[in-house]
């Protein structure tokens, strides 16, 4: 089989980013974001999926706030899963994790469809947080735009009294891990595209 490797660069005026992404990795990760939660949070989510996953911002408008720098980490992510999956031949293409933690549930479902599409559910955690729900929304909604995966994100179940962002997104990010290894792991019976149409854009 092919290697499924893709490599990635970004460069506006607010921010420069490379990024490499092994799909049939061992979840091996350097990522230096500038954005610390972030950074932990996508070590999980690659060390789940066993992604082997490189980012590096080598430039950024952090002073200003984290937005252009978490909006354009998302849109190479997203571009990068595409790459590396091509035509996307013999996927599963769908999949499915439910991951708890403490008295958190968090589940997500998603098809690697060639149709864009993200929701994220609603308010989990106060918009203060240093890494809101905005955030967290937007990040995503850059990644299935550019990767063509329709994801959801449902049932998150959070006690009180609330718990810290950490805590909320922790299982979040490990179950979206999860869900994508189990869609583009190579299905032995699938000889083709996983679609009737015959194509995955």
């Amino acid at each position: 089989m092919a290697k499924r490797t893709a490599e990635v660069k970004r460069e506006t005026k607010e921010t420069d980013i490379q990024l490499k992404l092994n799909l049939d990795g061992s979840g091996n990760t350097r990522i230096k974001t500038g954005i610390g939660l972030l950074d932990h949070m996508l070590e999980l989510f690659a060390f789940h999926g066993l992604f082997d996953l490189e980012i590096e911002l080598k430039r950024g408008d952090l002073e200003v706030d984290i937005h252009h720098t978490n909006e354009d980490i998302g849109i190479v992510l997203g571009q990068a899963f595409k790459k590396a999956l091509g035509d996307k031949r013999g996927i599963k293409r769908f999949g499915f994790a439910s991951v708890p933690m403490e008295g958190i549930l968090a589940r997500v479902t998603l098809d690697i469809s060639g149709r864009g599409f993200y929701n994220g559910g609603p308010l989990w955690f106060h918009e203060k947080e240093e890494y809101s729900k905005i955030d967290f929304d937007h990040f995503w909604e850059s990644f299935t735009k550019q990767s063509g995966i329709n994801l959801i994100i449902e049932d998150i179940k959070i006690p009180e009294p609330r718990p810290d962002i950490h805590t909320i997104l922790e299982p979040i990010f490990k179950a979206l891990g999860l869900a994508l290894r189990q869609a583009v792991e190579i299905d032995p019976r699938r000889k083709d595209v996983p679609s009737t149409k015959g194509i995955i854009d």
